[in-house]
């Protein structure tokens, strides 16, 4: 018995299963986590390792590579990278996103225990760190006061409100930015200290040994017990200024003697401001499994409910909000999913004539899309903009089996059965059919599973969504339609203007469509010359259209990065950033900007760098896209001195702030490198499509080179670490210990003055200890040499490599950028060269074998799974002659559009396979039913074709009428729907067009001799009963 008898013999049962399945979905539904994109973090672990006094080349051959060659035997690495500069090793291996980071992690330590006994024994042990790859700021919060001070603002910002913050759920950590540190700032005067005989180490050792809180022991009697402690007693700078630091005789040295001391600011190089004015800026990061727009709402919350207690003249806000272009995109989804419903709808109404008809296959949508969560929740996926797309495109494709069984319902209803016969009648006709295409199309979906990387695992939850949807859809079309039909459907005429004017219509196109196909089939070789020719047109338009990973999205926000010439000063930075803000602050009160932050330095750059969150405004409120707020941004600062000022359009796929091409070029040896990386550049510039191209490599660093002259310095008992704290201390500062201060611990920071250190020469004034107990000046041990060096030394799957990057311009794609570099390397460089992608360019990259690949599984699989379900495979090669029409459709969309042929539309593309083969299969499978019933073979092909006229145009204008909102899509993400519905669009259109009459022709060339699947039953059944 089938599945269609069961539910027509028990209607009741066929409507509870429905409304269960509408029940456990809808409570699956709200389960389900709310965000963006699917979760597409890599495991990332970090190995860092420093070595005092190493320089960056000693640290590179010694630490670096000997890790990285270890490293390199782990499976599942993705790729390796590494930073080395003097004494600082920073090694990042990611994953491929199937590893486990806890695994990983085990595993990176293991392989560094084993490379710990190759590294220097002086070298400090190499820490191992997990990450995920995405600590990007969701939210920046500002704090500004006029009631503050600098210190006292910054204390607030790090004491209470950060503390506050990074308690609240899903919060992993909180940036404090342009926050005034408060420090006991010791500053050392050289002058004073050689004439008391003081040096460096003394005063850090005083510091160090007597400002200290220590046990002392217990103090024990019959009635009590007293715990000793030695109470530290430094707490301010007059407690400081007389800390002895060391006794001559009966004459004692006081840290005022040879320091100025005082309480104030730390001199920390950090600029932070919101819309001109200068703020404490709060950046929060969210934990990798949180949700985006809750930690956000519990952070507006909290800063709410902060609101009473601020202190007065002050004003908590936010001001780049990362959720505003999920919440508005989500929005405009959920817009675009009740609008192609209600289109659906009509177009069904339309074609049916009858409300209580229409509601048979109406009903089929709900309960597809809301029973499709109930896989969602077991899969562990979320509702984001990708799962919701695919619902979008599931409203076109769940009504499709109800259809087909509704019109042959509708079919045996007018030649005379009751409606319960012609439900029975009418299902069981068409069920292998309604089966076949579902399967046809899960086996398109299934193989998107398949595909690697972050492509991969985003579309994975677009598939089997997608595959849901259409596997409950046959359920339901199997079950509750013939229910449903067999109550709702009735023989009567139609009676409405619409009904009677659209049955006239499709009358007469049915008649006309048999006139053609007749003539069609007698002259049937024009199908190969179209078929040939379908193929030469797709290879052409493949060829032509540009390529990138993702569509330029516009997700209100242009991130500014701004580069200074290395060895910058803080003050210079700082007078850039002002310029380049004092550029863009038009764009605001032109309403395109709602916000504009800047920080200096950026993050994970130095004091040469810096960065700009260029808020837009909503995208109802600007006639300008983000793409030509880029282009303006970039037009208004060209001509700053001193900085490069780069805007970048955020990845919705790869998130953060680098540029879309990052080319890598690897070698044996720098100086080779970077005369190929600058020959590059060079070329490259003369490429209007490409801009802002910058190498991550680059000698002009400004380096004081400090050989100290080891024979002399051990002869004299003086270590190169003592040479080196002492340089550190007076150049740069250091924190020796802290003190208390109303509860908090605060840093004492002893650095030299800087109008001692202007010149080489003052470096003679730094005195050291020899073993005797005499001082000696720096200048006698140590050989001083200004050049310039590198910032560091990068290598790349463990090559010296040097990165390329590159903004785009107009409509130049990332394909054609990255294929222009890879022919240059390829005619002006030596084979010694290697290339490599990192990033953006690394994802489409890997996207484009992996769609390759996919779509090759996916024509595999179906041609099998039909060759099951016919029991040939000269019907499946048939079907499967649809899919050069379908693809040709879409790309002839792409290209007159200008669209860009991106994982969108290209998984879009691998949809196609099964959106135009369904109709192939109605035909093909009706041919051979009538064929079995004993008619001639072109009757029975001629009266399949017509005979599915009606549920093919029903189907595929459902199909196209889901499209069209996804064409027309506005506001935030946009353009990734947009690529989605016109490969959609123009495929179905242009494949249910000419399908009506390749199938037929190219069935009646082929297909004569074939078989029924049912054939080889019925022999076998004669055969037996002719023996018995």
């Amino acid at each position: 018995m089938k599945l269609s008898d069961i539910a027509i013999a028990r209607p009741v049962l066929a409507t509870v299963i429905s409304l269960m399945l509408c029940v456990f979905g809808l409570i699956a539904f709200f389960e389900l986590p709310l965000r963006e994109m699917p979760d597409t973090t890599s495991p990332i672990v970090t190995v860092r390792t420093d070595y005092t006094g190493a320089s960056a080349s000693v640290m590179e051959s010694q630490v670096t590579k000997r890790l990285e060659d270890e490293l390199s035997g782990i499976s599942g690495v993705k790729f390796i990278s590494s930073s080395t500069s003097d004494g600082s090793s920073r090694i990042t291996v990611e994953f491929n996103p199937e590893r486990d980071l806890d695994n990983a992690a085990s595993d990176v330590r293991e392989a560094v225990s084993r490379a710990s006994r190759q590294l220097p024994g002086d070298a400090d042990a190499p820490v191992v760190t997990k990450d995920t790859g995405r600590n990007d700021v969701i939210l920046w919060v500002t704090l500004r006061s006029t009631g503050l001070s600098a210190l006292e603002l910054g204390d607030y910002a790090e004491n209470v409100l950060a503390d506050r913050f990074s308690l609240l759920d899903g919060v992993s950590s909180v940036w404090v930015g342009g926050r005034k540190e408060r420090v006991m700032n010791v500053r050392l005067n050289t002058a004073a200290m050689a004439v008391r005989g003081v040096t460096v180490a003394d005063i850090a050792a005083a510091l160090r040994s007597q400002n200290v809180e220590l046990p002392a022991g217990t103090l024990e009697n019959e009635q009590q017990n007293f715990a000793a402690r030695i109470a530290r007693g430094y707490k301010s700078a007059e407690d400081f200024s007389n800390l002895v630091i060391r006794r001559l005789g009966s004459e004692r040295v006081y840290l005022r003697d040879v320091a100025e001391i005082r309480e104030g600011e730390k001199p920390e190089d950090t600029l932070f401001r919101s819309n001109g004015q200068n703020v404490v800026g709060l950046g929060i990061v969210k934990q990798t499994q949180a949700n985006t727009l809750d930690v956000i709402a519990g952070v507006k919350r909290a800063v709410l409910a902060q609101q009473p207690f601020l202190p007065d003249n002050t004003e908590l806000t936010w001001t780049y909000d990362s959720s505003v272009f999920i919440e508005s995109a989500i929005n405009e989804v959920y817009q675009t999913l009740l609008i192609t419903m209600s289109l659906v709808v009509l177009v069904i109404y339309i074609f049916l004539g009858q409300v209580r008809a229409t509601l048979i296959p109406a009903v089929t949508v709900p309960v597809s899309l809301v029973s499709a969560f109930i896989v969602a929740l077991v899969m562990g996926f979320s509702v984001n903009l990708i799962t919701l797309m695919a619902l979008i495109m599931a409203i076109g494709l769940v009504v499709d089996d109800a259809i087909v069984v509704l019109e042959n319902i509708h079919h045996h209803l007018v030649r005379g059965r009751s409606p319960l016969a012609a439900a029975w009648h009418g299902t069981r006709e068409v069920g292998f059919a309604v089966i076949a295409t579902t399967l046809t199309l899960i086996s398109v979906f299934l193989p998107i599973v398949f595909m690697g990387g972050v492509i991969g695992r985003i579309f994975t939850e677009f598939a089997v969504l997608l595959a849901a949807a259409v596997g409950f859809s046959s359920l339901v079309a199997l079950t509750l339609s013939p229910v449903m039909g067999s109550k709702l459907l009735r023989v009567q005429p139609s009676t409405g203007w619409l009904a009677r004017h659209f049955d006239a219509l499709f009358a007469r196109l049915e008649a006309g469509y048999r006139r053609l196909l007749e003539q069609e089939l007698s002259h049937g070789w024009w199908a190969p010359v179209v078929m040939v020719a379908a193929l030469g047109v797709m290879v052409l338009l493949f060829r032509e259209i540009p390529q990138s990973l993702t569509p330029k999205e516009d997700r209100g926000v242009v991130f500014v990065m701004v580069k200074g010439a290395e060895g910058a000063s803080f003050e210079r930075m700082s007078r850039a950033m002002g310029e380049v803000e004092s550029r863009l602050m038009p764009l605001r009160e032109q309403g395109v900007i709602s916000s504009l932050t800047v920080r200096t330095p950026g993050f994970g750059g130095g004091v040469n760098s810096g960065i700009m969150f260029a808020s837009l405004s909503g995208w109802n409120e600007r006639d300008m896209p983000a793409e030509a707020v880029a282009g303006r941004i970039r037009a208004l600062t060209r001509d700053v001195t001193d900085v490069l000022v780069i805007p970048i359009l955020p990845s919705s796929i790869r998130g953060g702030s680098s540029t879309p091409v990052e080319f890598v070029l690897g070698g044996a040896d720098y100086d080779e490198l970077l005369g190929w990386a600058e020959q590059l550049r060079t070329l490259a510039r003369n490429n209007p499509g490409l801009s802002d191209l910058e190498l991550d490599f680059d000698r002009t660093k400004p380096e004081l080179l400090v050989q100290v002259d080891k024979q002399r310095a051990a002869s004299l008992g003086i270590s190169v670490t003592e040479v080196a704290d002492s340089l550190n201390v007076m150049l740069g500062g250091q924190a020796i210990t802290t003190y208390s201060r109303q509860g908090e611990e605060y840093d004492v920071f002893l650095k030299g003055r800087e109008a001692d250190f202007s010149r080489l020469d003052d470096l003679a004034s730094i005195y050291l200890r020899t073993g005797g107990g005499e001082l000696v000046s720096l200048d006698n041990l140590v050989d001083l040499r200004e050049q310039g060096a590198p910032g560091s030394l990068n290598h790349y799957n463990r090559k010296k490599a040097i990165t390329l990057s590159a903004n785009l311009e107009g409509s130049y794609s990332l394909g054609e950028a990255l294929d222009y570099l890879d022919g240059l390397v390829r005619d002006n460089l030596p084979d010694t060269a290697t290339v490599d992608y990192k990033g953006e360019s690394l994802e489409y990259r890997s996207n484009q074998s992996d769609v390759a690949f996919v779509f090759g599984l996916a024509l595999v699989v179906v041609f099998l799974i039909l060759a099951a379900q016919f029991e040939s495979f000269v019907h499946p090669f048939i079907v499967l002659l649809t899919v050069p029409l379908g693809l040709v459709g879409g790309l002839l969309g792409l290209y007159l559009s200008g669209i860009t042929l991106n994982a969108y539309s290209q998984i879009a593309m691998v949809m196609l396979i099964g959106l135009v083969t369904k109709n192939g299969i109605l035909i093909v499978e009706f041919a051979n039913q009538l064929r079995d019933q004993g008619q001639d073979f072109d009757h029975a092909l001629t009266e399949a074709a017509v005979r599915r006229l009606r549920p093919i145009l029903m189907t595929a204008f459902t199909t196209v009428a889901g499209a069209v909102p996804l064409i027309l899509a506005g506001g935030a993400g946009a353009e990734s729907r947009q690529a989605v519905g016109m490969v959609v669009f123009g495929g179905v259109a242009l494949a249910t067009l000419l399908t009506l009459f390749i199938v037929p022709a190219m069935y009646r060339m082929l297909a004569r001799g074939t078989r029924s699947p049912q054939h080889q039953q019925r022999r076998l059944t004669a055969e037996l009963s002719e023996a018995d």
